[in-house]
C-alpha cells in the first residue's frame, strides 16, 4: 500500500488553490475545467481540493467543514521547509490565520501553524535529520 493523496475539502477550490500557491508557492498541477476539483504540486504525493458538494456525493454524508468550525480539526497539512519565520510571514500575508509563531522544539526542529481562509490547519517545519 503506498499513500497516494490527501483531499481538503473546501467551499472554493479556485481560492483554496490560490492560497495555497501564494501562501506556500506550491505550483497548481490543474483546476478540472467544473471547478469543483483542483491539484497541487508537492512532490510524490498530491495535495488536492474538493468542493463540499462533490464530497459529500462522494462520501455520502456529512462531515464537519473546516472552514465552519471554531477550532481547526483534528489535523494538519505538513509542509516543510528551510525557512519556518519567512514561510510563517509569507503564509500570513498571504490571508492566513497565524496560530502559532515559529519555536525551535527540543529536537531542534522549527514549527509554526497557520489556519488557511478555507480552514485547513497547516504546520510549517524544518526537515528531521
Amino acid at each position: 500500500m503506498n499513500f497516494a493523496y490527501t483531499i481538503v475539502y473546501v467551499a472554493d477550490v479556485a481560492a483554496s488553490l490560490a492560497f495555497f500557491e501564494a501562501a506556500f508557492g506550491l505550483p497548481r498541477r490543474f483546476l478540472h475545467e467544473s471547478g469543483c476539483y483542483g491539484e497541487l504540486e508537492t512532490g510524490a504525493t498530491a495535495l488536492a481540493f474538493v468542493d463540499h458538494a462533490t464530497a459529500r456525493d462522494s462520501v455520502g454524508c456529512e462531515y464537519v467543514a473546516a472552514a465552519q468550525s471554531a477550532a481547526p480539526l483534528g489535523m494538519e497539512i505538513g509542509l516543510s521547509c528551510v525557512d519556518v519565520p519567512a514561510a510563517f510571514q509569507r503564509a500570513v500575508q498571504a490571508g492566513g490565520t497565524p496560530l502559532k509563531p515559529p519555536v525551535t522544539k527540543p529536537w531542534g526542529q522549527v514549527v509554526a501553524y497557520v489556519r488557511c481562509p478555507d480552514g485547513t490547519l497547516v504546520e510549517l517545519c524544518t526537515p528531521m535529520g
